[in-house]
C-alpha cells in the first residue's frame, strides 16, 4: 500500500476513534438519540442532493439505515450517555468483527477458522472481565446496549455484502435519511419532549460543533475515504487498519478525560484486542507456518 493511502487510512482511523470521545461530549446535558437523530441528519444533507440514489432495493436501504442508525448508534450513544467509557465503547464495539463471523457462518455457511475461534474465546473472556467491573463503567445495561450495538453493525456488513457493487458513499447518505424521524421520536419516548425540544432550541455552537463533526467527518468524509481505499487497494490490506479505531479512542479518551483505567480493565482490554490479532491475522499466521521450509 503507497504511503500515502496508508496516512489516509490512519487518518480515518483517528477520526473514528476520536468520535468516541464527541459522542461522549455531545451526549452530556443532551438526549443520547436526539445527538444520533441529528447527526444523521447531517450526514444525509445536503449530500444526498449531489450523489446518485445507490442501485439497491428499497427494502434494502431501509433496512441499512434503519440497522446503523436505531441500533447500531442509537444504542451505543444510549450506552455512553449511561456512563460507559468513551475508549472502552470504541474498543467493544470492535466485537462486531466476531459477530460478523458468526452471522456469516449462520447465514453464508462460511466456515469458522481455528484462529477466529481462539480469537473470540480471548475476547469474550475479556468481556466477561469488563462485566465483573461493569458497576464503574455504566453498568451491565450499558455493557449490554454496546454489544447489541456491535451486533446491529455486524448485521449492516452482511447488509453492505447484499448491496453488491452499489456505491457505499451513496449507500451511507441515503441510508442516513431514514433514521432521523426514527431517532427522534425514540428520544421523545426515552429522554422526553421538554429535554429533546429544550436541546434543540438552547444547545451552543459546541453541541452543534460535534454533531456536525460526527455527521460530515466521522461519516461521509470517513465512510468515503475508507470505501475508497478498500475499492482502490483491496479490502485485505485495508480493513485490518480498522483496528488502530480502539487505539485512538482509548488514548483520546484518557488523554482528555484524564480517567483512570482499573488494573482488570486493562487486563480485559488486553484479551480482547489479542482476541481481535488473532482474529485478524491469526490465518495468515497459521498458513505462514504450515509451509514447509
Amino acid at each position: 500500500m503507497p504511503l500515502r493511502a496508508f496516512l489516509l487510512a490512519v487518518l480515518v482511523t483517528f477520526i473514528w476513534g476520536v468520535n468516541f470521545v464527541v459522542i461522549r461530549l455531545s451526549v452530556h446535558g443532551a438526549p443520547p438519540l436526539l445527538v444520533a437523530a441529528l447527526r444523521f441528519a447531517l450526514a444525509a444533507l445536503p449530500a444526498v442532493f449531489f450523489l446518485k440514489r445507490p442501485a439497491v432495493p428499497l427494502r434494502l436501504l431501509i433496512g441499512y439505515g434503519l440497522t446503523v442508525g436505531l441500533v447500531q448508534f442509537g444504542l451505543l450513544y444510549v450506552a455512553v450517555a449511561l456512563g460507559l467509557s468513551a475508549g472502552l465503547a470504541s474498543l467493544l464495539m470492535q466485537i462486531q468483527a466476531f459477530f460478523t463471523a458468526l452471522l456469516s457462518a449462520a447465514w453464508l455457511r462460511e466456515r469458522l477458522l481455528p484462529n477466529q475461534i481462539a480469537g473470540m474465546a480471548l475476547a469474550f473472556g475479556g468481556m466477561a472481565l469488563i462485566g465483573a467491573g461493569g458497576s464503574h463503567q455504566g453498568g451491565l445495561l450499558a455493557l449490554g446496549l454496546v454489544l447489541l450495538a456491535a451486533l446491529g453493525w455486524a448485521v449492516s456488513n452482511l447488509q453492505v455484502r447484499q448491496a453488491g457493487g452499489a456505491d457505499v458513499v451513496s449507500l451511507v447518505v441515503w441510508s442516513s435519511l431514514v433514521s432521523p424521524l426514527p431517532l427522534l421520536l425514540g428520544s421523545g419516548l426515552l429522554s422526553g419532549w421538554d429535554p429533546t425540544l429544550h436541546a434543540l432550541t438552547h444547545s451552543g455552537l459546541g453541541f452543534w460543533a460535534a454533531v456536525a463533526f460526527m455527521g460530515y467527518f466521522n461519516t461521509v468524509l470517513g465512510f468515503g475515504l475508507w470505501s475508497r481505499l478498500i475499492q482502490a487497494h483491496g479490502a485485505s490490506r485495508v480493513a485490518p487498519l480498522s483496528l488502530m479505531v480502539p487505539v485512538f479512542g482509548l488514548l483520546s479518551n484518557a488523554l482528555y478525560f484524564h480517567e483512570a483505567f482499573p488494573l482488570l480493565n486493562v487486563v480485559a482490554a488486553l484479551l480482547v484486542f489479542l482476541g481481535l490479532l488473532l482474529h485478524v491475522f491469526g490465518g495468515k499466521w497459521l498458513a505462514a507456518r504450515a509451509i514447509p521450509t
